[in-house]
């Protein structure tokens, strides 16, 4: 079960049952402009990387001090936009440990998730807060990394973040906790879903250079995780929010969907997870361009009742008396819960607040997808203490590349 410490002022009302949500979720967005401006690095300047960055200075309270890319071209374009002097605008595969070593205080990671543990590895040992985007590993040892490394951050009272955007929604937030209510009763079933238009999978190229761009790595598990555990894992974090722990086992099946394909991501999956509390929860994803409809969605059903978790469209419960919720729109998820996370972050450094909250179930969904995604690559059910006592790693053929 999730047990970290809990205090009243780190809920938006008065969450029941075993819920982590961010300190400030719900609310950040309203928060004062910032006073003090905390001095930042970027790691993973294309894609979302740039784009998060304008909402760290739409903020107020950053000052991006350094970046980093692979590329030294998207390194400069980032840095133009950012105003970070051309000293400090590092490229490569070790660009990031330039950028630790430049006098910033945090670190913002935008990078194949491949890269995260040794690069929040780095980051703690020297000291540094750090936001993260998810998943947080692709494979058990780096999940574990990731574990050590915010325990790390949590003694030397530094933030580690993980951007998840659900668990901040406040209409999210208030489903979550009616689910919660003892009133309602226990959660018996779960269906979550991620659905997606899929990601552009062109041929190889004689290294990996060529797909470290544009989502391209998405396809490659060993960089990305697989679809399950890189888009879909947003709606595993909330039915894990919703459940509240991880699950025992998983079997199912998935398979390689789209035409043409160049890497060894699966696109389509139905996984089954159990729970040690009894949950049945099933998981549909897929990620193919034939005009489905997006979804990344929760229905959690009770013996009194269902609710609804929801990225996008409407978040409700369904229920007898006081638990029915007609809830509402989620709105702008997306941008919105990226900007509620990026204040929370500069309240959590500011105000000294060291709980790193999310970091317990990002670990535990990232696992939930891996152990997911090695049942249905099998074909059998496989438990969590089976992958977790293989503890295989993934290794990636980065020979050819700039160092």
């Amino acid at each position: 079960m999730y047990t970290p410490t809990i205090t009243r002022r780190h809920f938006l009302g008065a969450a029941t049952g075993a819920a982590v949500i961010h300190p400030m979720a719900g609310r950040a967005q309203d928060a004062p402009t910032a006073t003090r401006k905390i001095k930042i690095g970027l790691v993973g300047a294309g894609g979302r990387g740039a784009w998060i960055a304008r909402l760290f200075q739409e903020h107020g309270g950053y000052q991006f001090h350094a970046v980093a890319d692979y590329f030294q071209q998207v390194a400069d374009t980032a840095g133009d936009a950012l105003g970070v002097d051309k000293a400090r605008r590092f490229s490569g595969l070790s660009g990031y440990r330039k950028v630790i070593e430049s006098g910033v205080e945090a670190v913002v990671l935008e990078v194949p998730p491949y890269f995260f543990p040794e690069m929040a590895a780095a980051a703690v040992e020297a000291g540094l807060h750090v936001f993260m985007a998810k998943p947080v590993a692709v494979d058990v040892p780096g999940c574990l990394s990731i574990e050590t490394s915010a325990a790390a951050a949590t003694r030397k009272q530094k933030v580690f973040l993980i951007d998840y955007q659900m668990p901040t929604d406040p209409v999210n937030i208030e489903v979550v906790k009616r689910l919660h209510d003892p009133e309602f009763g226990p959660v018996v079933h779960v269906q979550s879903t991620g659905v997606c238009a899929g990601f552009n999978d062109p041929p190889r190229g004689p290294n990996l250079e060529s797909r470290l761009q544009g989502l391209i790595w998405t396809n490659d598990i060993a960089m990305g995780c697989d679809y399950l555990g890189n888009f879909d894992i947003h709606a595993i974090d909330a039915a894990l929010w919703v459940i509240g722990e991880r699950p025992v086992s998983a079997a199912g099946s998935s398979r390689i969907a789209r035409p043409n394909p160049h890497g060894d991501s699966h696109d389509v999956c139905s996984v089954v997870f159990r729970y040690a509390n009894g949950v049945v929860h099933n998981h549909f994803g897929q990620g193919l361009s034939n005009s489905a409809p997006g979804a990344i969605q929760v229905i959690a059903h009770g013996q009194k009742g269902h609710g609804v978790v929801n990225y996008g469209k409407e978040a409700y419960l369904h229920g007898a008396g006081n638990l029915r919720f007609k809830g509402g729109q989620v709105e702008n998820l997306y941008k919105q819960g990226a900007v509620r996370n990026i204040a929370t972050f500069h309240q959590q450094v500011t105000g000294g607040i060291f709980t790193n909250d999310t970091v317990r179930r990002s670990v535990d969904g990232c696992l939930a997808c891996i152990l997911g995604r090695e049942a249905a690559d099998r074909g059998v059910e496989l438990t969590m203490e089976q992958i977790l006592q293989e503890n295989r790693k993934l290794e990636v053929n980065l020979e050819g590349l700039k160092a």
